[in-house]
């Protein structure tokens, strides 16, 4: 498919849901454990993969039944069945033959219902457990495990068929991604756990998605085969990848315990709304948006998210603000439909997280520029790479339009809470950075030098007002070299975050 990596440049309420306190979940990582103590805030979350909901305890009427002790019966049954067809799953561990290829391939409009204790396991023998086109399949109450896909691809829905409904379901213990994306899919109420790479790759050769919607899921500990150790770069993890989506809904899931990035949308990805979550305890970044355009970001608890890759970059002296939302190339652009026209991120509590929110440009990375990492991409507002080349690009409106731009990001109305002791650092883990690198490359760039870190900083209407800080915030504005404090961050030529209130010991 193309890994696209983000690029630091040259410079060096949901279903399901049950009530949980801030302090009650420790991450699996490293990274040293907060104290316990009193909950700073109650939040509901998708707790599902500790209780998950059961399914129906006898065949629905008319419902074709599989037998758990007839070797890949579900397969078999599939294929010889209508479309339509309504398949209930015993209790107990059904199986497919031991071809590696061997799955269960759909028909449109098929069902499938687990009852109580059914499982699906690939023996880590099967590569995917359900694929094919036809669309409209719906998968409950099912556990999947065991499988053992390739790199990028998944064990359900491997082929991005539209339309397909996953509820109530387990996916948990395999390779690659749990499972896969197409169009107007509904994952809702379920588990995507210990995958080797990807709770969910949403991710379609050939077409953007639509009308995606995660909504109540229980998100956790993937990237169990860590592939960004593996592949330093590769920029190929996620608890959640988004690729091309456009249009999606992610509300009420507990995203939590990740190895990498908690939700990553990387490249042409439109018209999000992120809402209601609890992002949490994850070792990279709760939330990157990377390339990516017109998004809501609202009503989020993030937590203790980026311990292990914010210190880690620290600890080799990289003076990158190394973010917890993480905003990369990416902005409002009123020609591209959506339900809104810019990035806008409030009332969201930020709280023990190492860093804040960073908007960043690479001044280098352009369509049709070597160092674009989504090699092969350009921009949704130029459909013809090649003409993102001298001379053109040079004048308007390609100039403008075959660089992805951080733009109109509206940040307001968020707290912001920092106690170094609970992350445990002294210095680079309380920053909120607006900021590019120099222009370097390629040599026939028309965005060589300072312009994009003027641009960025003061002219493409980015805005933090009517925020509170409680902790030691520092601020960084057009480049890593310029740290300021909350009054050189208010003031010319900045003026950022009026209307918002600052207290640096009131974090811990």
């Amino acid at each position: 498919m193309g890994i696209k990596r983000r690029h630091w440049g040259a410079l060096a309420a949901a279903p399901l849901t049950l009530a949980l306190l801030a302090t009650g979940c420790t991450s699996t990582s490293d990274a040293p454990a907060e104290p316990t103590g009193t909950p700073s805030r109650s939040v509901a979350v998708a707790q599902v993969c500790a209780k998950p909901a059961d399914g129906p305890a006898n065949a629905p009427t008319g419902a074709v039944t599989v037998d758990p002790a007839v070797v890949g019966d579900l397969a078999a049954k599939t294929k010889s069945s209508p479309p339509n067809t309504t398949f209930w799953l015993r209790p107990g561990t059904h199986t497919l033959e031991s071809d590696r290829y061997a799955q269960v391939i759909p028909k449109e409009g098929d069902s499938y219902l687990g009852a109580p204790g059914a499982v699906l396991d690939g023996r880590k023998t099967n590569e995917y457990a359900f694929g094919g086109t036809a669309g409209n399949v719906t998968i409950r109450y099912l556990t999947v495990q065991g499988f053992v896909a390739p790199q990028n691809e998944g064990v359900v829905n491997h082929d991005s068929a539209d339309g397909w409904v996953i509820e109530h379901t387990t996916i948990q213990n395999n390779s690659g991604a749990g499972l896969m994306a197409g169009a107007r899919q509904r994952v809702r109420a379920s588990c995507l756990r210990g995958n080797g790479q990807y709770g969910m790759n949403a991710y379609k050769s050939g077409a953007p998605i639509s009308d995606l919607v995660v909504e109540g899921n229980e998100i956790t500990a993937n990237d169990t085969d860590e592939w960004e150790r593996r592949q330093p770069g590769c920029g190929c993890t996620g608890g959640v990848k988004f690729w091309a989506v456009n249009g999606a809904d992610v509300r009420g899931n507990w995203v939590h315990d990740n190895r990498g990035a908690g939700l990553w949308a990387d490249t042409n990805n439109n018209d999000f709304r992120i809402e209601d979550n609890v992002l949490e305890a994850n070792d990279g970044a709760a939330l990157i948006y990377e390339t990516s355009y017109n998004a809501v970001i609202r009503n989020n608890t993030i937590r203790r998210n980026n311990w292990v890759e914010g210190r880690r970059s620290a600890d080799r002296g990289d003076n990158f603000p190394f973010a917890t939302v993480y905003l990369s190339e990416s902005g409002g652009e009123p020609r591209i439909p959506a339900r809104t026209d810019r990035i806008e991120i409030d009332r969201n509590v930020l709280e023990n997280n190492w860093s804040g929110i960073t908007l960043w440009e690479n001044a280098d990375r352009f369509c049709n520029s070597p160092a674009n990492t989504s090699s092969g991409d350009c921009t949704l507002l130029v459909k013809d790479t090649a003409r993102c080349a001298q001379p053109t690009i040079a004048t308007a409106p390609l100039y403008a339009d075959c660089r992805w731009k951080t733009q109109r990001v509206d940040i307001h109305d968020n707290r912001f809470v920092l106690d170094a002791s609970v992350v445990g650092c002294t210095v680079k883990c309380g920053r909120m950075a607006v900021l590019a690198n120099y222009g370097t490359y390629p040599d026939w760039s028309p965005y060589r030098g300072e312009p994009v870190a003027e641009a960025i900083t003061s002219k493409q209407q980015n805005r933090w007002h009517d925020n509170v800080y409680l902790g030691p915030w520092s601020f960084v504005a057009h480049d890593p070299s310029r740290t300021l404090d909350f009054g050189q961050w208010q003031g010319t030529p900045y003026q950022q975050d009026a209307g918002s209130t600052f207290q640096p010991q009131a974090g811990g």
